[in-house]
This record gives structure tokens, sequence and C-alpha cells, in this order.
């Protein structure tokens, strides 16, 4: 008797936990495997959002940056805004019969990347040129947004907006309900990303730091207009990272998330502040799920960023370890 009233009373008290503002909080980072480097998260989060802790910090300090490619989504077997590049100069070979012999754009057309690759910065360069400038802004943030709607990545047959990693949309989520303001600070082109970052991650585009390029004001047909030249303005990439976030955002980053060694100088200007930070690094480790590379790799090469990070302590988010899926559920 004395131990059926006993049951009675703990069933009573889980009943009664919700109306008290007991319940248990849903996880939330259930993409998330129980490892130290999720815990690392957590407890840091928890840290700078106590009140009562001596490392409190005030809602309007709390700035998250996190790269993109790599870091949010995938970026095998080429940077996504290549292979956006790439499309682009197939669908413009009608106009441009000399492109059948002259590089880069003959190997791309032929689809062999690994010949356009061995031009090097140049030949990007050149295909960026090419194919990002020449027009006004808002036809380019068109162009961009339309070949998001129809493109499919070449092996996994995705959309590209369907390949971002569904804990770091976890992860972004869990740091606003925790105050945080979330940027991204990528090299990848300021504008490429602009037009859809905010519906698949939340982070407005006034939140975006990039590269871009020279752009000036026209008016054209009696209608202001921006319009992109080929002149770059800024590259955002390993020390520009730091510059672009004092120059757009003007606060040193709490935390500061990426994946190659492009990030390094992000994660040494960050780890340089006053008070508590968080330095992490998405390591790509899972070859069924994703790709596994790291220091090799031509594209985000993690090298020297691995050992600082090793060496320093920071967290390093092994992807095959860490996280139980990589990408979210297609959508129907």
């Amino acid at each position: 008797m004395a131990k059926a009233t006993q049951y009675l009373s703990i069933i009573a008290t889980l009943l009664l936990l919700p109306a008290m503002g007991l319940a248990q909080s849903p996880d939330p980072l259930p993409s998330w495997k129980d490892t130290p480097s999720r815990e690392a998260i957590l407890a840091f989060v928890d840290q700078v959002t106590d009140k009562t802790s001596a490392d409190y910090v005030a809602p309007a300090e709390r700035i998250a940056t996190f790269d993109n490619d790599g870091t949010l989504w995938s970026e095998k077997p080429l940077y996504f805004q290549l292979m956006f590049a790439i499309d682009r100069v197939k669908m413009l070979a009608p106009q441009h019969p000399d492109w059948e012999t002259q590089e880069p754009y003959a190997s791309l057309l032929k689809g062999d990347t690994k010949t356009f690759a061995t031009g090097g910065m140049r030949a990007i360069g050149e295909l960026l040129k090419t194919t990002h400038t020449g027009m006004t802004a808002t036809e380019f943030e068109a162009l961009v947004s339309d070949w998001l709607a129809s493109a499919r990545h070449p092996t996994t047959g995705r959309a590209y907006t369907e390949m971002v990693y569904q804990p770091m949309l976890e992860l972004l989520d869990y740091l606003r309900s925790n105050g945080f303001k979330t940027f991204i600070v990528s090299g990848g082109g300021l504008d490429f990303m602009r037009p859809w970052v905010e519906k698949v991650y939340g982070i407005p585009p006034e939140q975006v730091v990039g590269s871009s390029r020279r752009t000036v004001y026209e008016v054209r047909e009696g209608k202001p207009v921006l319009v992109r030249l080929p002149e770059i303005a800024f590259v955002d990439d390993k020390a520009g990272k730091p510059v672009g976030i004092h120059t757009h955002i003007g606060r040193r980053p709490l935390m500061a998330v990426g994946n190659s060694d492009g990030d390094l100088e992000m994660m040494q200007y960050t780890a340089a502040g006053e008070g508590p930070r968080l330095m992490v690094y998405v390591h790509h480790t899972d070859e069924a799920r994703e790709w596994a590379y790291d220091r090799d790799s031509a594209v985000g090469r993690f090298d020297k960023g691995l050992d600082e990070a090793r060496a320093r302590g920071w967290t390093v988010i092994d992807m095959k370890r860490d996280w139980k899926v990589i990408y979210p559920d297609p959508k129907p």
C-alpha cells in the first residue's frame, strides 16, 4: 500500500510539472549526438547567458559569426558559387562561339573541371568576372534566385539549398533563442548569398559579410540602379575576415564557427577578445554521408587551422562522430 501511494505521488508530481513551469525543455540540438562538442556549445551558451555568472555577457555583445561554404552547407566538388558560374558559362556559350577554344571556358564547356582547376585563381577570377558583372545588382539577384530554384547538385541530386547542415540550422536557432545575433562571414560573394540566406538560415541580408565587387550608382532610362563592375572591392577571406567583421559588424565575435584555414584569422581574432570565447571548427570526416577531407583538399583545406585548434583546445566538430544526420529531409 505504501509503495502504491508513493507511485501515485510521483505520477501526480510529473503531471503537475508543466503547470509549475518545470517541464523539461525540448532538446535544442536534436540532430547532435551527446559528445564533448555538443556539451562545449551548451556549456558556453549557459555560461554567457546566466545572469548570476561572472561570465555573463549582455545580449548586445552576443555576436556569433559563421563561415558559409563547408560550415553551413557543403562545398564539394567545387564551391557552389563556382557551380553557378559554370552553369552561367554554359548558358551564355551560344553568344560566344570563341569560348570553344578559349580557356578557361573551353574546359568547362567540355565538363573538364580538372583542367580548369590548373588555371588556379586566375582562371577562377576570369570566370567570375564574366559571369558576375556587367549587370545591375537586381539582375544579378534574380539570376542567383532562378538558379537556386532549378539547379541540382551533380552528386546528390538535391537542390543546393537542401545541402545545408541540419545540425547547424539547429545551432543557429538555438543561439538566436538565447539572445545571440548570428552573422555570416564568408569568402563567398556578398551578392550571391544575400538573396537566399534569410529564407534558408534565418539570417537577414544585412547580417552577411562577404567578398564584393566594385558597384556604382547609375540612372538608366530614368531609373536609379546599382551596376556591378569587374573590379574586386573586397576579399572576405583569411586576414580579410577580421577586417570585414570590424568594418561591417563593429563588435568582436563572442563565438566563431568555420571549417577551413580560410577561417583561421577569424578564429584568432575572436579568441583574442576578453572574457569567455568559443571557437568551433567543423571537420569533414564523413565520407559516407558527405565527404571526408582536410589537409590536402583543394577546396576547404583544413591544415593550419586543425593544428591550431588542437593546440589551443578549440572545439572541433567531427561530422561522423558528432552528428546524427547531415542534411534536412528533402522537401516533397
